[in-house]
């Protein structure tokens, strides 16, 4: 292939390599507008990657050429650029789980969740013993013609994945009752060929989801699911953490019990599973509104911190229209698109300063041996972030200094947030909350509080982030006051944003104010 391409393939990727360190030896040579992952039945990852310039495809090619990891040496090519389109050409679309125009590829999504079906969350996805496939699709694929007739879904049977794997996937396409209609059925087929072999009792039914619902799904203290076990009398396990890798970003959930009660649970662990997707996708609409044209694709290639938000996954997708004019950064990013932003507002360029403060036992962590992934993660983001040295001996918490644009600190604060979640430092059963401290000018931080508190208030209903302004602050040197916030990855950023744009509009108002008292003078002689 000519070196005429912005496009290579990487071959011989060992399978447990992390995100954050291909993402980082990718992003040193340029501009990533997009890597798509190519199924192959090796045991090593192959990616293809496109650059924004040609010359970048060509140093990435020469410096990554025989690049050692572990025992595996990378394996370069050019491809040919398919994606050289002009730039006003639609953005490639999904269905059913492959690009239209590269069949044999399959991108991740924001998770970087590799290897797996394309799926949203309002789909069911569940795994059965793979003795069983043959019995549920009939003679002549008749009885799985008739669950789909009976439950108006979709059912794919994914038989060709994992060869000779114990067990396969099933992925289940409808509305919410029609899910549990199929996934009735199905359970049926299975028990009733369970005891003409009498093979065993109860079947478990096992059901997979991404692990960034997993948390909200099990509640504090694990509240939630234990609720689901009482009421409906089942006895319910989570795979264990250990087992994500750079395939695969899910965990599964075993349900055991009677067929009833199986049925049941499954009816209220996707509810909860539906209604985390769902705010997400409410938080990226905020997110997508606050900082313009953000695209979360290009962001997150590599990071586990957003969640599996995947692209429209066939005709019954109900994904709602996201950002300025149906902007949808689901739909894989076009070509063209080279960063995060589409036009970045003025206003976004300025540098700001977040202090997220972190786990004392996290700092290890992210910092990396010999500081590497500390360093990856400035040089992905495009910001600063040093951490503080502990304030005493046995403090809990270390505060990280994060310096960048609003997209830099959605960068570098999402990845922040998923290291800790990858790491385990906060338990499965945890969602990750952090507290995130920014200073405002004095002069604004009335307009924060609002008239009777109504204002940071209706902050903390909206973004669902805890916002505390202390009362009797002395301002500090540049006369800024201190404003806390604490949520989740997105409750944290939307209160950030909308924080900053408050600080934006007393600025401007100040300014107009200044300007008007320095002409009316002249006006009075």
């Amino acid at each position: 292939m000519s070196c005429g391409s912005r496009k290579i393939q990487i071959r011989n990727i060992p399978p447990h390599l992390q995100w954050e360190v291909l993402d980082g030896l990718l992003a040193q040579h340029g501009t990533v507008e997009n890597v798509e992952q190519v199924n192959t039945d090796t045991e090593t990852a192959v990616v293809n990657v496109t650059y924004s310039t040609k010359e970048e495809a060509k140093e990435a090619i020469e410096k990554l050429t025989g690049h050692q990891f572990d025992d595996y040496s990378f394996k370069v090519s050019y491809i040919a650029d398919m994606d050289a389109a002009p730039p006003d050409q639609a953005p490639r679309t999904r269905r059913g789980g492959r690009l239209s125009r590269n069949q044999g590829a399959s991108q991740p999504g924001p998770s970087g969740e590799f290897g797996a079906p394309r799926t949203t969350q309002q789909d069911l996805r569940i795994i059965v013993p793979t003795q069983y496939v043959g019995a549920i699709i009939g003679k002549e694929g008749l009885t799985i013609k008739n669950v789909t007739k009976q439950t108006q879904s979709k059912v794919d049977i994914h038989r060709k994945e994992n060869a000779g794997a114990a067990e396969k996937p099933i992925t289940i396409h409808s509305t919410p009752e029609g899910c549990s209609a199929a996934c009735r059925m199905i359970m049926e087929i299975m028990q009733k060929e369970a005891n003409e072999t009498k093979a065993m009792e109860d079947i478990p039914l096992k059901i997979i989801a991404s692990n960034n619902y997993i948390g909200r799904l099990i509640g504090k203290q694990g509240r939630n699911l234990k609720k689901i076990e009482e009421e409906t009398g089942t006895k319910i396990t989570i795979s264990s953490l250990q087992d994500l890798n750079i395939y695969n970003n899910e965990r599964t959930i075993t349900v055991k019990g009677s067929l009833e009660a199986c049925c049941n649970a499954e009816v209220e662990i996707m509810k909860k599973l539906r209604e985390a997707y769902e705010n997400d996708i409410a938080a990226i609409n905020q997110q997508t509104s606050l900082i313009p044209g953000l695209n979360l694709n290009a962001l997150g290639i590599f990071s586990s911190t957003l969640p599996v938000l995947s692209p429209a996954a066939g005709p019954r997708s109900t994904m709602p229209p996201v950002g300025p004019a149906g902007y949808n950064p689901f739909l894989g990013h076009s070509s063209h698109l080279s960063s995060l932003y589409g036009v970045p507002p003025a206003s976004a360029q300025e540098q700001e300063v977040a202090y997220l403060f972190i786990p004392t036992q996290a700092v290890g962590a992210l910092i990396g041996k010999k500081g590497q992934h500390i360093k990856q993660l400035a040089h992905f983001a495009g910001a600063s972030i040093k951490i503080a040295p502990a304030e005493m001996p046995d403090a809990t918490e270390r505060m990280v200094i994060i310096t960048g644009t609003p997209e830099a600190q959605f960068k570098a604060q999402g990845r922040i947030f998923g290291k800790l979640k990858e790491e385990n430092i906060f338990t499965g059963k945890e969602e990750v909350r952090l507290e995130t401290h920014i200073k405002v000018p004095s002069t604004a931080a009335g307009r924060v509080i609002g008239k009777g508190g109504k204002t940071v208030n209706e902050l903390q209903s909206l973004t669902s982030a805890e916002v505390i302004v202390p009362r009797d602050q002395t301002p500090d040197e540049k006369n800024e006051v201190v404003v806390k916030i604490c949520g989740h990855f997105f409750a944290n950023q939307t209160a950030q944003r909308k924080i900053r744009e408050i600080i934006q509009q007393v600025k401007q108002q100040e300014q107009k104010h200044q300007q008007g008292a320095a002409v009316s003078p002249q006006h009075s002689k």
